[in-house]
């Protein structure tokens, strides 16, 4: 590079008198790249060809270089070569050995996608985590996927170019780009993203016949640099439950650290996650209730890596046993208690009313009245959207839950608050589970209506907001989880059938439930919605009812507020203007 430097200085001419000179110096060029190479490390380490560390070590040693052979020039006497010359071969000398790194790369990750590729993939999503995805999948000669096209929503990122790779559209191209580059696969680089656009995505890749994969969340992902070893295929919570939640962890901790948690219905879907998400904030005791020994057994195992159950901290208890209620909250001593323990099968309970006043309401009613005796701080009842504007027996049993537990706000010490969220994916009972078990029958799936729309929430998410909802709400308050938008049945029929391959499966309506409606909701007309310090928690205050009056209550007037429930309260009942809202 010296004498191709040294012939720019003379514009392209050749004059002998300087070229001994220059030779001495490329010779000393030479020597001192190979050292000082050798010392800096880019020639005793080995690096991924042109990468960022390659590159830096090549430029401090070439300008490490380029700087002796400049003052080498400037203090010869008599000079032994145009003094500049020196800086403008170490510039063409780095600009050479990038060049040539750059191009070797690119071949050898071309020759690599066609011999180790068999997905040809639509990326969409030129972000960072495209970007580093992109990266991985051009120069990993493991890999699996050869990028096609790149996609991206974001209006300024159009025409922009990742490793080669040129952002062709917007996911509105995705039909386009598979016809064009005959994908077969369109991975979603969008860590991140919400259910909804994740349904959205997956529709228009079945409508192209592509297969479709993710990154999961960032959290999930070793040290943040996703792969396309990270790479999954969607479930059905990716499509319904995925979203962000950003918890106060130092409110949760101040209400949980150090402090006795007592969980009723622990052996429970949402029960047990509580338990779990507990564990992680450190309470000096948690009491795990609930009068299913195999639930109890299942949530130890999670907790404590075995289920021997020989733990003060299992109860085994019914809530609808008053007695053994008392004395087991007599013996536990809670200061917070988490109240999950509840009968949730919609039709089940609309044949079997009673059921579900002994258990949802007389069942909370006795948890409270053992909450109060021994003065617990705080009182959480878990609740549902159902009771919002209850049309079912499971609705307006704990629409009546929710109103004792505001009675106890007010005359008990501590604070009571409830919170109600909607459908849970993976719970027991989920239309997830019962999809699933008829999928691997053969079918059909059977679906109430074809406009049916429920609200969804993934388990950890829900058990997350309760603690959020529990550290935030107010005395006396409802507080009511952020759902998303409701996502119709039928849709997650669907996309169940097309997750597990079978396109045998049929959908049968079977025609709405007594107590069902076509969609749920959170709040009534006559609740007045309030926002609070988080934006995925809202609050209401419903009415009052007087415990006294429902303890109050014998045997047969049971069965006619059993009765009431199960009419919608159309009947005439002991205690229809008691629970009247």
């Amino acid at each position: 590079m010296l004498f191709a430097a040294l012939w720019i200085r003379l514009d392209f001419a050749i004059d002998e008198s300087w070229l001994r000179g220059t030779a001495y110096f490329c010779l000393a060029a030479m020597a001192g790249q190979l050292l000082v190479g050798y010392v800096v490390g880019p020639y005793s380490i080995g690096h991924q060809l042109a990468s960022f560390e390659e590159i830096v070590e090549l430029t401090t040693t070439t300008a490490v270089v380029g700087a002796g052979l400049f003052l080498w020039g400037l203090i010869a006497s008599p000079a032994l070569l145009p003094r500049g010359v020196p800086l403008t071969a170490a510039a063409l000398a780095l600009s050479s050995m990038f060049a040539l790194r750059f191009v070797v790369r690119t071949v050898r990750s071309h020759r690599a996608m066609q011999t180790a590729g068999e997905r040809r993939a639509i990326i969409l999503g030129a972000g960072e985590a495209g970007r580093r995805l992109l990266r991985s999948m051009k120069y990993d000669g493991a890999g699996s996927f050869v990028p096609v096209a790149l996609l991206d929503d974001d209006p300024s990122k159009q025409r922009l170019r990742l490793e080669g790779l040129r952002v062709r559209g917007t996911r509105s191209a995705i039909g386009k780009m598979a016809e064009k580059f005959q994908a077969d696969t369109l991975v979603v680089a969008m860590p991140n993203a919400e259910a909804a656009t994740l349904r959205d995505l997956a529709a228009r890749a079945a409508d192209a016949g592509l297969e479709v994969v993710s990154l999961p969340p960032l959290k999930e992902i070793m040290g943040g640099r996703p792969t396309p070893q990270d790479l999954r295929d969607l479930d059905v919570a990716d499509l319904l439950g995925r979203r962000p939640v950003e918890l106060d962890t130092t409110a949760i901790a101040e209400q949980i650290s150090g402090r006795r948690v007592l969980v009723t219905g622990a052996g429970g879907s949402i029960g047990s996650e509580l338990c779990r998400q507990i564990a992680r904030f450190g309470p000096s005791r948690l009491f795990m209730l609930d009068r299913d020994e195999s639930g109890l057994q299942a949530t130890e195992m999670s907790l404590s890596g075995h289920g021997l159950l020989d733990s003060d901290d299992i109860i085994l208890a019914d809530i609808r046993d008053t007695e053994a209620l008392a004395a087991a909250f007599e013996k536990a001593r809670p200061e917070v208690v988490f109240h999950a323990a509840a009968l949730k099968h919609l039709p089940l309970l609309e044949s079997h009313p009673l059921e579900a006043w002994k258990s949802n309401v007389i069942g909370t009613l006795n948890v409270l009245t053992a909450a109060e005796a021994v003065g617990v701080s705080t009182f959480v009842n878990i609740s549902t959207d159902k009771a919002a504007n209850p049309t079912c027996v499971l609705g307006y049993s704990k629409r009546l839950a929710e109103r004792l537990t505001a009675d106890f706000a007010r005359r008990a010490q501590g604070r009571y608050v409830s919170v109600r969220f909607g459908n849970v994916l993976g719970s027991r009972g989920s239309v997830v589970h019962a999809f699933t078990a008829q999928i691997e029958m053969g079918g059909p799936i059977t679906v109430t209506h074809p406009d049916v729309r429920r609200y969804f929430m993934l388990i950890p998410e829900a058990c997350q907001l309760v603690l959020e909802a529990a550290s935030i709400g107010t005395d006396g308050e409802v507080m009511v989880l952020e759902m998303g938008e409701q996502v119709k049945i039928l849709e997650v029929a669907q996309t169940l059938i097309r997750i597990s391959g079978r396109r045998d499966i049929d959908v049968v309506f079977t025609g709405l439930r007594p107590g069902e409606k076509l969609g749920e909701e959170l709040f009534s007309v006559n609740e007045g919605r309030r926002s609070t310090g988080h934006p995925l928690v809202d609050s209401v205050d419903v009415p009052l009812l007087d415990a006294s009056a429902v303890r109050a209550l014998g045997f047969e007037s049971h069965h006619r507020a059993a009765e009431w429930m199960r009419r919608g309260a159309t009947v005439q009942s002991p205690v229809a203007e008691a629970v009247a809202s």
